[in-house]
C-alpha cells in the first residue's frame, strides 16, 4: 500500500462589483486523460503557513493582486477527497475564503512555470454562467453555494462541498 500524502489548499471566491466570481479554465491533471475545467484562484499551503496566509499568497502570485491575509475572513467551505498524480495518492482538503473586489486586473507574471503551462484564461462568471458552464467548475456545487454567499447568506458553519474527482485507489 502507498502512503497517501495530505494536501491542504486556500482558494479564494472573488467576486467583483457587479456579483461576478473570478474563475479561471485549467487542465484538469489528475485523471487518466487531462481535461479542461473552470477554477477558483489558489493553490496549496506551504509549511508552516495559516490558510488566510497561503490565499493571499496565491491571490499575489497568480493573479498580481495583494490582499492582508485578515481581510479574507473565515472559510465559507471546504471540498475533500483523494486523488493520485504519477504514482502518489493524495489527501486533499481544499478551503474557500469569499472575499470582495472592487477593481481587479489580473496579472499573471507571477506564475511559475506549470501553473501557466495548465492555466487557460480568466473570466468573470454569473450563477447562470456556473450553472450552465459545459466544462466541470470545481469545486462542484460551486453556483449553489455563490447563490447562497450573493444572497448575504453567509454560513455559520463551513460549508462540505462535494469532491470533484471519483475516489483514488491507495493501493496504487
Amino acid at each position: 500500500m502507498s502512503e497517501i500524502i495530505s494536501h491542504s489548499t486556500a482558494r479564494v471566491l472573488l467576486v467583483n462589483d457587479c456579483d461576478r466570481l473570478l474563475v479561471y479554465r485549467g487542465l484538469l491533471l489528475q485523471v487518466g486523460d487531462p481535461f479542461y475545467a473552470w477554477f477558483t484562484p489558489g493553490g496549496g499551503v506551504d509549511p508552516g503557513e495559516s490558510l488566510q496566509q497561503a490565499a493571499a499568497r496565491e491571490l499575489r502570485e497568480e493573479l498580481g493582486y495583494a490582499v492582508a491575509p485578515e481581510a479574507l475572513g473565515p472559510v465559507v467551505a471546504t471540498s475533500s477527497g483523494t486523488w493520485s498524480l504519477r504514482g502518489q495518492t493524495f489527501r486533499s482538503v481544499d478551503s474557500y475564503f469569499l472575499l470582495r473586489v472592487s477593481r481587479l486586473q489580473v496579472d499573471t507574471s507571477g506564475m511559475d512555470d506549470e501553473e501557466r503551462r495548465v492555466t487557460d484564461h480568466f473570466a468573470w462568471w454569473t450563477v447562470s454562467q456556473l450553472e450552465s458552464a459545459e466544462e466541470m467548475v470545481v469545486p462542484v456545487g460551486l453556483a449553489m453555494l455563490m447563490q447562497r454567499l450573493l444572497a448575504g447568506d453567509f454560513p455559520t458553519q463551513q460549508v462540505a462541498l462535494p469532491w470533484h474527482l471519483p475516489p483514488a485507489d491507495p493501493t496504487g
